[in-house]
């Protein structure tokens, strides 16, 4: 995880930048040969590189808010429990479980002396507003991504 909680999100936000990065190099080919594959890999890549950045302890967003605002990890758990209402999914369950039992011991011992103490989450504002941009950016980043992207099937056979 690192040693202190921005060390842990820049461990956590590397994967969805180069996810991201390597799904956006996946837009020209696919334009350039005007298939419709890479555009769906591609809406692929960035759907799972948003869902990666919900703020939820196991996911790589819950990693970025441990420096960011750690209180949003309920924000972050309470989604996760909607999405399932709407959508039930056996992996959201185990998200939901793994990360419920995450969240609350590290919120429980967020201000103890122990192993999560809160030298651990002090962060320098200047460094959580670089977290928070490059957060809310890879958001945007792979909402566009998965507009362009979009291959609609509608009026497929």
């Amino acid at each position: 995880m690192g040693g202190n909680a921005l060390a842990e999100a820049r461990i956590g936000l590397a994967g969805p930048v180069l996810g991201t990065l390597a799904t956006a190099a996946l837009v020209p080919l696919a334009n350039a040969y005007d298939s419709d594959f890479l555009r769906a890999l591609a809406f692929t890549g960035f759907f799972l590189n948003l869902f990666n950045l919900v703020p939820v302890v196991p996911l790589d967003g819950g990693r970025a808010m441990a420096a960011m605002a750690p209180w949003m990890w309920f924000a972050g758990f309470a989604a996760m429990l909607g999405f399932f209402v709407l959508f039930p999914n056996p992996i959201l369950i185990l998200i939901l479980l793994l990360g419920g039992m995450e969240t609350w011991r590290r919120w429980k011992t967020r201000k103890q002396g122990s192993e999560g103490n809160e030298a651990y989450y002090r962060v320098k504002p200047a460094h959580r507003l670089a977290v928070a941009l490059v957060y809310v950016g890879l958001i945007a980043v792979c909402a566009v991504g998965m507009d362009l992207t979009f291959v609609d099937r509608t009026g497929a056979i």
